[in-house]
């Protein structure tokens, strides 16, 4: 099983980005359970979201403490909230920054940054990152494919709204992918 958490703040998607993995996840034939951890947060408080994938159906209802990937949607976070804690060796951190990180990275693990703000600024129009940051994961994991999470953003944003959420997901993954290569 493979684990994933999911750092943000109230506001910036991080429950939909876990839901919307899971079912891209789903689609590419892997069972996958998606769930949040939040409890009286409003806006703009830290919360975490929470993926499993896995080959076989997955029975485990607990939060993901020992993650094999981590999602930061706001990098300020490193600084209140220990977003590394439990990462294990081996495992990718994709963190939405263009500035380098002020934190300690836990050995054996691969630090990928990406301006996610930036691209979703740029095609959204907002500066909710949380469809940009999915395309990056799809690239740097390879645990969903691209054509499902294109198909989950358009069940869950239909119209146009979808197609530009795909842009900025296709836009972070070919910028990851081009970085691996």
């Amino acid at each position: 099983m493979r684990e994933l958490r999911i750092h943000g703040r109230g506001g910036q998607g991080s429950v939909t980005a876990a839901e919307l993995i899971a079912t891209a996840a789903f689609r590419s034939k892997v069972y996958s359970q998606a769930f949040p951890a939040f409890g009286v947060e409003r806006r703009g408080a830290p919360v975490q979201a929470f993926v499993r994938f896995d080959d076989n159906k997955i029975r485990l209802r607990s939060q993901v403490y020992e993650p094999d990937y981590i999602i930061v949607q706001d990098s300020t976070l490193i600084k209140d909230v220990d977003v590394f804690s439990g990462l294990k060796s081996g495992g990718i951190a994709l963190i939405n920054t263009e500035k380098d990180i002020d934190a300690e990275v836990p050995e054996g693990v691969r630090l990928i940054k990406i301006d996610a703000t930036s691209i979703a600024l740029e095609i959204l129009g907002l500066p909710i990152a949380n469809t940009t940051l999915m395309g990056a994961f799809a690239a740097a994991t390879g645990e969903i494919e691209l054509e499902a999470l294109e198909e989950a953003l358009k069940e869950r944003f239909p119209g146009a709204l979808g197609e530009k959420n795909i842009m900025a997901a296709k836009k972070a993954f070919e910028l990851i992918k081009g970085e691996a290569e």
